[in-house]
C-alpha cells in the first residue's frame, strides 16, 4: 500500500512494452495502461501487477527475467527508457523502485540489443554466452583446502579489495546492452582481474586470459572502444580498472604463449 506519505500517491503509467513470441517471430513495441502503481513498488511488481491483468484479460502475460529480487543474481535484464536497469545509477532492475517515475509518465520497457544476446521471448535474452566466456578459464583448478583463520591469508588487504570488488560482477550484462559495440569486456576482465590477484589463481594465469579472450571473441562480441557506458551503467560499479589489468594479462601471456 502506499501508506501515509503524501508523496505515495498511486500512479497512473502508460508503459510501451516489446513483445515478440520467439526468437524467429518479427517483435513490436505494444501499449498497456496500469492503474494504482504504489511507488513503493519495485520495478518489477509493477510489471507482475500488469501480467496479473493481462491474465485476466486472457492475454499471454510479458516473459521477463527475474530470481532473487535482491539485486544479487543478475538475472533481471531490461533496458528501462534507453537505459540498462533503468535510470538509478548503480541499481538493478528489481531494485528499482516506482518512485523514480511520476504519474502520468510512459515508460519503454525493451530487452538487452546485442548479437551475442538473442531475444527468446518478450523481454527474455540468451545470455549463455557469458557462462561460456566463464566456462573457457573463469575458475581454479588447484584443490585451495578448508577455509584457514581470516589472519592467517597471505593476501594483503589492498589486493584482496581489489578482488573482491572485481568479484561483485553479477554477470547480468548490462554492460554488453550499454556498450555501442556489444563489447563483453568489463565482465571478462572483472573475472580474469578476480583470480589473476589472488595466489590460487596464478597457475592459471596465462591460459586463463587467453582462453577467455579468445571465447569472448568466439561469441561474437565487440571490441572495446574506451567510452565507458559499460562501467556508468554497471549496476554494481565494476571499474574500467580491470579492463587495463586484463589487457596487461593478455599481452604478457601472448610474449610466452603456446598458442601462436
Amino acid at each position: 500500500m502506499a501508506g501515509n506519505n503524501p508523496n505515495s500517491k498511486p500512479m497512473n503509467l502508460t508503459l510501451k512494452v516489446w513483445r515478440q513470441r520467439n526468437s524467429q517471430a518479427a517483435g513490436k513495441l505494444e501499449t498497456y495502461q496500469v492503474k494504482d502503481i504504489s511507488p513503493e513498488m519495485s520495478f518489477l511488481e509493477m510489471m507482475d501487477v500488469l501480467n496479473e491483468d493481462l491474465l485476466r484479460g486472457g492475454v499471454d502475460p510479458i516473459a521477463f527475467d527475474h530470481d532473487c529480487r535482491e539485486g544479487i543474481c543478475g538475472m533481471c535484464s531490461l533496458y528501462i527508457n534507453g537505459r540498462a536497469h533503468g535510470p538509478e545509477r548503480g541499481t538493478t532492475t528489481c531494485q528499482l523502485h516506482m518512485r523514480k517515475f511520476s504519474d502520468g509518465d510512459t515508460i519503454t520497457i525493451e530487452p538487452w540489443r546485442a548479437g551475442p544476446f538473442p531475444i527468446l521471448k518478450d523481454l527474455c535474452v540468451d545470455r549463455s554466452a557469458l557462462d561460456r566466456i566463464q566456462q573457457a578459464g573463469g575458475y581454479v583448478s588447484i584443490n585451495t583446502g578448508g577455509v584457514p583463520d581470516a589472519n592467517e591469508i597471505p593476501i594483503p588487504k589492498l589486493i584482496a579489495d581489489k578482488a573482491f570488488d572485481a568479484a561483485t560482477c553479477i554477470g547480468c550484462g548490462a554492460c554488453v546492452a550499454a556498450c555501442k559495440n556489444s563489447s563483453a569486456m568489463l565482465f571478462t576482465s572483472a573475472k580474469i582481474s578476480q583470480l589473476a590477484l589472488l595466489p590460487q589463481g596464478k597457475v592459471e594465469r596465462k591460459t586463463r586470459v587467453e582462453n577467455m579472450v579468445a571465447q569472448m571473441d568466439i561469441e561474437g562480441f565487440g571490441a572495446c572502444s574506451n567510452i565507458g557506458a559499460c562501467a556508468a551503467e554497471c549496476p554494481v560499479g565494476i571499474s574500467l580498472e580491470n579492463i587495463a589489468m586484463m589487457n596487461r594479462e593478455y599481452v604478457s601471456a601472448k610474449f610466452t604463449s603456446e598458442n601462436v
